[in-house]
């Protein structure tokens, strides 16, 4: 996979020099980890990694295009997988962004929350990965579980780097991304099966890595 140059990204020098310096899915883990939690109190975003750079700052799917943006400077795909939560619930979409390892999956992720995180490469096929996540993923109020499909990866090379560094939000990448196949992870009729999660775990579940603080601008 040709790599992102820096003049093909768009990004200023100290933008592409801090990615450049992440070589690898965990260390590009440890930086989002450390970027503080967007939580759009100024209305709903979308930004492009170069605009999440700058606002220091990034919710879970300008993460995943910071991650992606990262892996395609040290020459990887930068893929994109979405997994998404039962219509039904007041679940939440969730977006990753892929890696592999002497062929096997893992994931990078940006969230606040202490399960649906980091995936080393231990697993098998994208499917495999997205499993990894459906225990986990429950409403903190009822201990429902609403993990229901996951899409086939995107591979974001496709599009060329206009996206990087646009000062535009990134909308159209929702439409991409929901017109992807997409595929079930509950058999059918399975449903009734889930045993929600008990006390212990929702009490896990409610930890947070950052507060709604917001002190960026």
């Amino acid at each position: 996979m040709p790599r992102l140059s820096y003049k093909a990204s768009g990004l200023n020098k100290k933008a592409y020099d801090t990615l450049v310096r992440l070589a690898t899915p965990i260390q590009i883990q440890d930086f989002l980890d450390v970027l503080p939690m967007n939580w759009e109190k100024g209305g709903d975003t979308h930004r492009s990694p170069a605009g999440a750079l700058k606002a220091k700052k990034a919710h879970c799917i300008e993460g995943a295009l910071i991650a992606a943006t990262t892996l395609w400077i040290h020459g990887e795909k930068p893929l994109l997988m979405d997994l998404w939560a039962d219509e039904t619930s007041d679940g939440e979409d969730h977006l990753l962004a892929l890696y592999k390892r002497g062929g096997y999956w893992g994931a990078i992720s940006k969230t606040n929350h202490a399960s649906i995180r980091f995936r080393d490469p231990v697993y098998r096929t994208p499917r495999e990965l997205a499993l990894s996540y459906f225990h986990e993923w429950f409403l903190n109020t009822s201990g429902e579980k609403t993990l229901v499909a996951y899409s086939k990866p995107l591979n974001l090379s496709r599009l060329g780097p206009s996206w990087v560094a646009v000062k535009d939000d990134l909308w159209y990448l929702d439409d991409l991304l929901n017109a992807l196949p997409h595929y079930p992870l509950v058999p059918k009729g399975n449903k009734r099966y889930l045993r929600r999660a008990d006390t212990m775990e929702l009490k896990a579940g409610r930890l947070i890595e950052w507060g709604k603080s917001d002190p960026c601008t």
